[in-house]
């Protein structure tokens, strides 16, 4: 063999070593490139298909996944999913998705998806609120979800009118069947008509870099959610340094479930990544009556210890012309720490949440749900410091505990509480409604300098009428009874603060104030 040959052939050999991955002194793969598979790279060629096949490499090898540095890979129309289920490194690497015209717009790019396939549980039959023992062992440290379908919750009220879900939850419980605090058990399941286990993986699998763009989709404005993104389906995952842009919104569009998503899922944390809001459009809602339709950039459901850490918009986070950027669903111990975000949302019930550092704008911080609401070192831009959501009966089963913040409405009200929600006594959602039995604010400046009013403005309130009359009877029952600690309450406008407008409501309240 002569030396033109043998150059050769080592250039073959090098250039397989760095398609299919560097490799390492003893020749061992390192990992997967899509360009290995036929990606191109250039932002015009579809590279949906070498992706796919990519990470089916890597999954089948066990090796991560580098995508390449300066490389714009273009996603089309295909319904084609790229499961991960190894490390990735998206890098500078720039991912353009082709949302105008798609074969089935309710798939995701990629699922991040466990080593462990969920199973059913036998044997359990009943659970009891606040149980800390389901009194079985299991293989590992597991979520559970557990359904009783002859009992409906979140009864729904309003323009999205509904008729509810079956009562159902996720926790975590380890090998011995004790539950994880943090996770408590919400309801009482006189029967359990389904048991899933999902079995939590043990080692951190870790996603970082990337830049997404979606150009939006030209749907018309119905409520017919969107995918096309990122789903975590895997417990013990770290999202880092991730970017996602929304290009090409037009007057109308359908709206996006979330283009990063956390669903039966425990243990994730989501840092340094940038987001976008998406057009806020309208439609006709169940009730038959013009409705704004919600779009997400970020969501989750099913969720538990979901972290976000030091993540922002690219949006104006008081533009009303952009919805929220977050919304949730069945989640406990969800976190947020130095964010700034248009809104944190907690649809159908959180248990347990934890904001600190955080800026929210002209949406502000909107849950119902249960356990404890800790809100610290945050800066709230909307007409209420904690919206508690009307359309679930704005209940919180639990305590409040708000230090060191700011409430800075954009717009001028009539009043400004601190604590809102409605609940007419009107409509069953499915369950008791309450008031936190225990709220604690400490150190909370009121920023009511407002540029102009268009009603006279009467002042800060620490909670608002809900729109109940304190002396019908025959009503829904809401439970207003507890105690309320007061300290370190500035007012810029130098009015008063108020109980309510409806004080005869929270007579049932035992309110405390103190000077710091």
């Amino acid at each position: 063999m002569n030396n033109r040959w043998k150059k050769i052939i080592l250039m073959a050999g090098c250039l397989t070593g760095f398609l299919l991955g560097a490799q390492t002194a003893e020749g061992k793969q390192r990992y997967v490139t899509y360009e290995a598979y036929g990606a191109v790279g250039d932002g015009v060629h579809d590279d949906q298909a070498a992706i796919v096949a990519a990470h089916e490499a890597a999954n089948r090898l066990g090796l991560p996944v580098k995508a390449g540095d300066g490389k714009t890979y273009f996603i089309g129309k295909g319904a084609q999913v790229a499961v991960i289920k190894t490390d990735v490194d998206f890098g500078t690497a720039h991912f353009i998705i082709n949302d105008v015209e798609t074969e089935n717009h309710r798939q995701n790019i990629f699922r991040v998806e466990s080593e462990h396939e969920p199973y059913p549980l036998k044997g359990l039959q009943t659970l009891k609120r606040g149980q800390t023992d389901i009194g079985m062992s299991l293989p590992q440290e597991s979520i559970l979800e557990v359904t009783n379908d002859h009992r409906r919750v979140y009864i729904r009220y309003g323009l999205n009118q509904n008729n509810g879900t079956a009562a159902h939850e996720v926790f975590v419980a380890d090998k011995k069947g004790r539950v994880r605090k943090s996770t408590p058990i919400i309801w009482d399941y006189e029967e359990l008509t389904a048991v899933t286990v999902y079995p939590m993986d043990r080692r951190t699998l870790t996603i970082k870099g990337g830049t997404f763009t979606t150009i939006a989709n030209q749907a018309p404005s119905t409520y017919d959610y969107r995918a096309r993104g990122i789903q975590i389906r895997r417990s013990n995952v770290r999202v880092e340094g991730m970017t996602h842009y929304v290009e090409g919104e037009l007057d109308h569009g359908a709206p996006y479930g979330g283009f990063l998503g956390v669903d039966h899922a425990a243990d994730v944390t989501v840092s340094h990544c940038v987001f976008t809001a998406h057009k806020t459009y309208s439609t006709i809602g169940t009730a038959g009556k013009p409705v704004s339709m919600g779009s997400y950039d970020i969501g989750a459901n099913a969720a538990i210890n979901l972290r976000y850490v030091h993540c922002r918009q690219t949006t104006d986070i008081d533009d009303s012309s952009y919805w929220g950027l977050f919304g949730s669903n069945f989640c406990k111990d969800l976190k947020m720490d130095h964010c700034v975000f248009s809104r944190f949302d907690a649809h159908q019930g959180v248990a347990n949440v934890t904001l600190t550092d955080c800026r929210f704008g002209y949406m502000g911080v909107c849950m119902v749900g249960f356990g404890t609401a800790r809100i610290e070192r945050c800066e709230v831009r909307s007409h209420s410091l904690v919206s508690l959501r009307n359309d679930y009966g704005s209940s919180w089963d639990g305590e409040l505990i708000i230090r060191h913040c700011t409430v800075r409405p954009m717009w001028p009200y009539g009043d400004l509480p601190l604590i809102n929600g409605v609940n007419s006594g009107l409509h069953d959602f499915g369950y008791l409604c309450s008031l936190p039995h225990r709220i604690v604010i400490d150190g909370l400046e009121i920023d009511d300098s407002l540029p102009s009013q268009k009603e006279e403005y009467a002042g800060p309130c620490l909670f608002g009428t809900f729109g109940r009359d304190a002396h019908a009877t025959d009503l829904f029952p809401f439970t207003i009874e507890g105690e309320a600690s007061l300290k370190g309450v500035t007012v810029k406008s130098g009015k008063e603060l108020s109980v309510s407008r409806n004080p005869d409501l929270f007579k049932g309240m035992t309110i405390r104030t103190s000077a710091r």
